[in-house]
Parts: structure tokens; C-alpha cells; sequence
């Protein structure tokens, strides 16, 4: 994967709405080997490129015919219009281990759901950290075994995992709870 940005002029909101204006969203070049560089990149492309590959991904990012290798490390947005004002891109080492959040992916189905249990999911993403060529796409959690009243947690998945877990290990990633229909009956009689 490969994305194209110009290098732009450092200053005040007005030039940065100009860049707006013209298409393009203000961005910041940062990080290994390289000299934090003001730059722009094609709005439209920026937002295809984020939707279709999400955050986690390393693509080369050419600026000035210069390559480098990058991760987004943080999109800023319109509160009102949810479009994208701002990204950062982290020029990395790819020998070198990045702190990333990742997705937890549930799958398969759970035997306590198939008996009434209701599942519930608190955790969403993890924190691990990990070369950047091995970033998963997810960490999937397999829950087909899990009961009634069982939880799955960060710290059941520490020895399975071929990378480093940073996010708490107590952190809930699965749990199915008991059936509500006997409260239920309770409040409307």
C-alpha cells in the first residue's frame, strides 16, 4: 500500500483552511529517520484509505519522492461533519515494536447462548505490542465453549498469543450472563 503527500507550508489556520479548501487535509510527518515535515494528502484519498485499511496497517507514504515506511498514530475530525481535519503519520523502524490497538474479534457461538445466556462484550480493543509487519487484524477470542457465568479475559489469552498484551489483563473480553426472564415476569406482575 502506498500514499502520496506534498510537503506544505507550517503556519497559521489560514493556511491551513486554505489546504482544506483545496482538497486536501493538513497532515504531520514525524518519527524515525526523518525531520517533522508539515504535509497534505488528497482528502479523498485519505478517507478511502483509512476506511478501507483502518488505522493499524504499515503503508509507505511517499513525501517529495522520498519513501517512507509509516502508520497513522492519530486522525483528528470535524465534530459537526465527522470529516477528517488532521493526521499524523509515524515514520517507523520495521525492526522496531509498536504499541497498537487492535480490534477483539468474538467468534464462533457460545454454548451459554444457545441455552438463554445473554453476551456481553466490555472490552472492544486491546493494546498490544508487536512488529510492525505482524499487526493483526484482530485478536479473535473463540467462545463456543463458554457457559453461563464464564468469562474470557486479556489474561486467558497471554500464553496463546505471539505478541506482547500492554492493555490490563483483566480486562473482560467475553462473559455470558444468566437469563433476565425471571426478573422480567417479577416487574410486570
Amino acid at each position: 500500500m502506498k500514499l502520496e503527500a506534498i510537503e506544505r507550508q507550517f503556519g497559521a489556520r489560514a493556511l491551513l483552511a486554505e489546504v482544506r479548501n483545496n482538497g486536501k487535509v493538513p497532515a504531520v510527518l514525524y518519527g524515525y529517520q526523518t525531520v517533522t515535515t508539515p504535509i497534505a494528502i488528497n482528502a479523498k484519498t485519505i478517507f478511502k484509505f483509512i476506511a478501507a485499511n483502518g488505522l493499524n496497517n504499515v503503508f509507505t507514504l511517499e513525501v517529495n519522492n522520498q519513501s517512507y515506511n509509516a502508520v497513522i498514530s492519530e486522525v483528528q475530525r470535524s465534530a459537526r461533519k465527522g470529516t477528517i481535519t488532521h493526521v499524523d503519520f509515524k515514520s517507523i523502524n520495521m525492526d522496531t515494536p509498536l504499541e497498537v490497538y487492535v480490534p477483539v474479534t468474538l467468534v464462533g457461538n457460545a454454548a451459554g447462548v444457545k441455552v438463554g445466556g445473554i453476551l456481553m462484550q466490555p472490552t472492544t480493543t486491546a493494546q498490544i505490542k508487536v512488529k510492525p509487519n505482524e499487526i493483526p487484524d484482530s485478536i479473535e477470542v473463540d467462545i463456543t465453549t463458554l457457559e453461563i457465568e464464564q468469562t474470557i479475559t486479556l489474561a486467558d489469552l497471554v500464553a496463546k498469543l505471539p505478541y506482547e498484551i500492554i492493555s490490563e489483563l483483566d480486562g473482560v473480553l467475553a462473559t455470558i450472563m444468566a437469563p433476565v426472564e425471571a426478573e422480567a415476569e417479577l416487574t410486570t406482575t
